[in-house]
């Protein structure tokens, strides 16, 4: 089954949910296509960031930049797959900010040769193309990520998780959030955060 995910590497919630659906691609024969979906342009524009947040949110939209170009090509999902791991690897597995070095080094590991893309603004209008996609399918009130099993109506913000789970929880989510999203009946399952 072909399952989009929509993501934005600036955020660890979304790094947590991508580790656990890798975790579940082999155990349910899911085939994951990586999306762009922004942060920055959720929350008004990279113009917008608070101080603090400007640098991350500059390298983050950079690596979708990257993401978007290899979208499509025949080695696309495995190139951002390996991309995203290698970034959430130097940055959430090390609690550390993202960065420009950061992508840059992540994109050199995953085996990406061409990085002009992390610097091309041409390349803004498909991240804002597939953020906007995402948006509508699962929006509005949503964020990063978006899961869109294939046949389902819509896309899901989520799941949100704490710690990954190990392969027998994780599947047992996904098996969850797999028949909520085959309806479009519920809009919201949601409890606080510890």
């Amino acid at each position: 089954m072909q399952v989009t995910y929509y993501f934005d590497p600036l955020c660890p919630f979304t790094w947590r949910t991508s580790r656990w659906l890798v975790k579940v691609a082999p155990e349910r024969d899911l085939d994951i296509h990586w999306r762009p979906f922004s942060l920055a342009i959720l929350n008004g524009g990279l113009a917008n960031a608070p101080e603090q947040w400007r640098a991350p949110a500059e390298a983050s939209f950079s690596a979708l930049r990257l993401i978007a170009s290899l979208s499509g090509s025949p080695e696309g999902d495995a190139a951002i797959g390996r991309f995203y791991t290698e970034i959430g690897n130097r940055t959430h597995g090390a609690d550390a900010p993202i960065s420009a070095e950061i992508v840059l080094a992540a994109a050199e590991a995953a085996g990406i040769e061409d990085t002009k893309a992390l610097h091309d603004e041409s390349l803004d209008a498909a991240v804002r193309e597939s953020h906007d996609e995402a948006f509508q399918s699962a929006g509005p009130d949503i964020g990063s990520p978006v899961l869109w099993p294939e046949g389902a109506p819509r896309g899901v913000h989520g799941p949100i998780i704490g710690p990954v789970p190990d392969v027998d929880e994780a599947v047992k989510i996904w098996d969850a959030v797999a028949v909520l999203a085959a309806g479009d009946t519920v809009f919201e399952v949601k409890r606080g955060r510890p």
